[in-house]
């Protein structure tokens, strides 16, 4: 019997994962369970599974999510803050990680659980994205297992027949072949996009995500800061990562070998395909997924991605080049953007403009230790803040 933590079990990938723990009861228990602010549903998740432990992220919320289990009468032990979502992380009855809390604030914790040596199934790109080097040595350092859930990344595993290491020259691989969407405005006239709402941008057409990485999707910065993922997971070079147009999300990516060879991973859109392939693996379970019908599908285009239209594309293989802390820098201007713009502060396509005006604006580091890449994130914030009051500022001196 494996126990399961789960970092984010409130959004999307944390209730998929649920789904699937609950089909196969007899080999996993839910050790664990984390949000930031959702009390009623973390304590839905309390009342059906019993962990160990819960923790809310907001203190407020903790107190709330105390009350309500206590008089429910359940077990179950509530922390908060980062200190709670490190012990649960890193604690010795904890066997495999869910890391799907979006954003920054899921790398302390997830590494908390690297250096415990534990099975991390890593949704959260961001670790990555902000520490890929020191990320990579502490899992190779404590022996951590880390397998990836981003449907792309999983494919990508899948179709190097389950490894991450070693470079991709020493196994015959001549690229890998990142598949993205294009998300809700794949054909939205690019002089339009200023005008698009966040109902517009959240409204997937294949995937059921959060709101965050639903504009991300639509921005294409989420197919971006997935490259930068994939370079570290799988000792990729920038050049030898190409993203594919592919819009009906069938193939979840490719790797192309050099005897000319393309393997492809193809499967429904549905996230708990992923997730089961990393929970069980090397062996298969039952996710709760049908099979695909080939004559229903009936054709797969693909296209190249028009930079022009996705400047946070572009942006996000500058970043990688440039190296050091600046995918940090991106990430951490990326997150304040979106966040102005879902609130209805800015355009869409402010979001590209701030995240480029910081990275022009800020110097880069070497990302040699947590203390430099957690002050370029707060760097960047708060030149992505400023700016933001900047621009704020100006719209409301024009309105007047």
């Amino acid at each position: 019997m494996k126990s399961v933590t789960i970092l984010g079990a409130t959004g999307s990938i944390g209730v998929s994962t649920l789904d699937v723990l609950a089909l196969h009861i007899d080999q996993y228990r839910v050790f664990a369970l984390t949000a930031n602010t959702q009390v009623e549903r973390l304590f839905d998740q309390c009342t059906k599974f019993q962990p160990d432990y819960a923790v809310m992220f907001n203190e407020t919320a903790a107190e709330q999510l105390a009350d309500k289990i206590s008089t429910a009468g359940l077990s179950t032990q509530v922390l908060s803050g980062e200190d709670g979502l490190t012990k649960v992380a890193a604690h010795e009855d904890t066997d495999i990680v869910m890391a799907a809390i979006v954003g920054a604030a899921g790398l302390l914790p997830t590494l908390a659980a690297v250096k415990k040596g534990k099975r991390i199934l890593l949704a959260n790109k961001e670790a990555l994205v902000m520490s890929g080097q020191i990320f990579m040595d502490e899992v190779n350092k404590h022996g951590a297992e880390l397998l990836p859930v981003d449907s792309e990344h999983n494919a990508i595993f899948q179709s190097m027949a389950g490894s991450l290491t070693g470079g991709l020259n020493n196994r015959g691989i001549r690229k890998i072949l990142l598949t993205a969407s294009g998300g809700p405005f794949r054909q939205t006239p690019i002089d339009e996009l200023k005008h698009v709402t966040p109902e517009q941008a959240c409204a997937h057409p294949n995937w059921d995500m959060g709101k965050k990485i639903s504009v991300d999707s639509a921005s294409m910065m989420n197919k971006g800061l997935e490259v930068i993922e994939a370079s570290w997971l799988f000792d990729a070079r920038p050049e030898q990562i190409e993203v594919v147009m592919h819009p009906q999300s069938i193939i979840h990516s490719m790797v192309e070998y050099v005897d000319g060879s393309t393997i492809a991973q193809l499967g429904q859109p549905d996230m708990r395909t992923p997730i089961a392939n990393a929970l069980a693996w090397p062996e298969r379970i039952d996710a709760g997924v049908s099979g695909l019908d080939m004559f229903a599908v009936g054709q797969l285009e693909f296209e190249q991605p028009d930079m022009n239209r996705f400047p946070c594309l572009r942006l996000a293989y500058e970043a990688i080049e440039a190296g050091g802390t600046m995918s940090a820098t991106l990430n951490a201007a990326n997150e304040v953007a979106v966040e102005a713009f879902l609130n209805g502060k800015i355009g869409f396509m402010s979001i590209p403009y701030i995240i480029e005006s910081v990275m022009q604006s800020v110097s880069v580091k070497p990302a040699t230790s947590l203390e430099n890449i957690l002050a370029a994130d707060t760097e960047a914030r708060d030149a992505a803040e400023s700016l933001l009051i900047e621009m704020l500022n100006k719209t409301d001196k024009m309105a007047n």
